[in-house]
């Protein structure tokens, strides 16, 4: 593979799609430029449990013939898109990161930690069977964290995924695996799922493109739940653009999920490159509180000074309820987690661990014992707890309430303002290990994510800027001049991308790209590629 036919993967989704209609280069060069990357960079960053390569080279090919014949190619033609592991795909083993969605080890009879030995699921999710008809190659399935279940892609039960940007670092989650493929330059786009904000922090982390469309937007027929009335299927991108064209390809009605919205898709990419002079854009400082760093906080001010200068009209807007946005989702998620979980119990599919003759219950105790892992088996017992009877209205129903207040914050900052904009996550990317101790740390990652999610609203996250890592080494003056010069050519090294979130009414994703496009045209961090990719 020479090193012009790999570099098709540093273009945008669209123009190695057009590429690819023209012949300038086939989809089985693509997909090989592809699965070479996957091949040297994955090892290091672990942003892939499996890789499918003969059939995405058998997919590419077929592609390559539909161009052969003359026959109209998909606007995804040739182009090599990761899915997250909770998306059912009929070629592909799902495990949801997870244990429980794996067979037993032929050797000892203990759980496989091989996710090749994973659940195979006989269909296709819709989002999946939409990119296959828009001629996407499908190389493979991305890490994440179990059930979708964390902020760091360190729940996974396989091998944590690692940020490009500092392999010892989070890429965030749960979708954190995608966010890597992307931002490594494995795939030119990747899907995710977002239920507090596991697109857009993992987006944000890793310095690409994020997008939470409106809950019922796209089809979660195929995706293995986590909370039922939060999730949502979004995709990764290296720009604004890609990530516009992708939500077009994959968004839509379905029959077959009942919460999708039976509302025409707009027109994503071509709303990138409108004008956005006179476009309202609230600040909420609720989301500028203690805890932000100053790196961070100093980055999206400077993108709304930047969106200021571009004819935008930036103001201050109040959400109040914010503050309870944590409570209440990890009250609202986990309760319906341990609901959708009750079905891995060892019976159709997945893990079964036998226990005594005739047992019932003691199979489904060892089963969950030993596929399910720690964060996964809390938010069980969390869930379990806030729905029994002497505590549901004290926690569900008042969760449930505050989710209305909530709701009804942005409907009224969004009689004021066309979109809001804010950090989306308080810090930079921590590093692995620092808080698996620590659960409360870890779901405060969220904390800028969440109010969106409770709402049902579009965001997304845009690359905004770069900050020195929090602890890496500064300069002294007690050290000599050497030192501090290696010290600064570390931290600048170290250097950790910043994301901007952007929040919209519902089903006005279109109003995301046009605001998210207009930044991207004049941000310093336009094009910055992680030191591995």
């Amino acid at each position: 593979m020479n090193a012009m036919t790999t570099d098709i993967l540093d273009h945008s989704i669209p123009e190695i799609a057009a590429r690819c209609a023209r012949g300038e280069v086939s989809a089985e060069e693509i997909t090989r430029a592809a699965l070479d990357r996957i091949q040297s960079r994955n090892p290091a960053l672990g942003a892939f449990l499996t890789v499918q390569g003969d059939t995405a080279l058998a997919a590419a090919r077929a592609v390559d013939a539909q161009r052969t014949r003359g026959e109209p190619l998909g606007p995804l033609a040739g182009v090599p898109i990761g899915l997250k592991d909770a998306l059912c795909s009929a070629d592909a083993p799902a495990t949801a990161g997870s244990l429980v969605l794996t067979r037993k080890a032929p050797r000892d009879g203990s759980p496989e930690r091989d996710p090749e030995r994973g659940y195979r699921p006989p269909y296709d999710a819709t989002v999946v069977a939409r990119l296959r008809a828009a001629g996407a190659i499908l190389p493979g399935k991305c890490n994440m964290d179990e059930f979708a279940m964390g902020s760091s892609n360190e729940n996974s039960a396989f091998f944590p995924a690692r940020n490009p940007w500092d392999s010892e670092r989070t890429p965030g989650g749960s979708s954190g695996g995608s966010a890597v493929a992307v931002a490594a330059g494995m795939t030119p786009g990747a899907l995710g799922s977002d239920t507090g904000g596991s697109i857009r922090q993992p987006a944000a982390l890793t310095g690409v493109v994020g997008v939470k469309p409106t809950y019922g937007r796209v089809s979660r027929y195929g995706l293995i739940a986590f909370a039922s009335s939060l999730d949502q299927i979004g995709p990764f991108a290296a720009d604004v653009r890609g990530a516009a064209r992708l939500l077009e390809v994959i968004a839509g009605h379905d029959p077959r999920d009942a919460t999708s919205l039976p509302v025409a898709v707009d027109a994503y990419e071509a709303a990138c490159g409108r004008d956005v002079a006179g476009l309202r854009i609230g600040v909420p400082e609720e989301y500028f509180a203690e805890g932000i760093e100053p790196g961070v906080d100093a980055a999206v001010r400077r993108a709304l000074d930047g969106l200021r200068g571009l004819g935008c009209e930036v103001r201050p807007v109040h959400l109040p309820h914010t503050r309870h946005a944590v409570a209440a989702y990890y009250i609202v998620a986990t309760a319906e987690a341990s609901s959708n979980l009750a079905r891995f119990d060892g019976v159709r599919f997945g893990l079964r661990e036998d226990a005594s003759q005739g047992d019932l219950r003691g199979m489904y105790g060892k089963t969950r014992g030993a596929g399910f892992g720690p964060e996964v088996k809390r938010r069980i017992m969390l869930g379990t707890y806030v729905l029994s009877a002497g505590y549901y209205d004290a926690y569900y129903l008042r969760a449930q309430k505050v989710r209305t207040l909530i709701q009804r914050d942005f409907d009224a900052a969004f009689r004021k303002v066309d979109l809001i904009a804010a950090p989306v996550s308080p810090t930079t990317a921590f590093r692995l290990g620092d808080r698996t101790d620590d659960p409360l740390a870890m779901y405060l990652a969220d904390v800028y994510t969440l109010p969106a999610s409770l709402a049902g609203l579009p965001a997304l996250s845009v690359p905004c800027g770069l900050a020195p890592a929090p602890d890496a080494p500064t300069a002294s003056a007690t050290r000599s001049v050497i030192s501090s010069l290696i010290d600064s050519a570390i931290a600048k090294a170290k250097a950790l991308p910043i994301g901007l979130q952007l929040i919209a009414p519902a089903l006005a994703e279109a109003r995301l790209f046009t605001a998210a496009h207009a930044w991207e045209q004049i941000s310093p961090v336009r094009g910055a590629r992680a030191p591995s990719s």
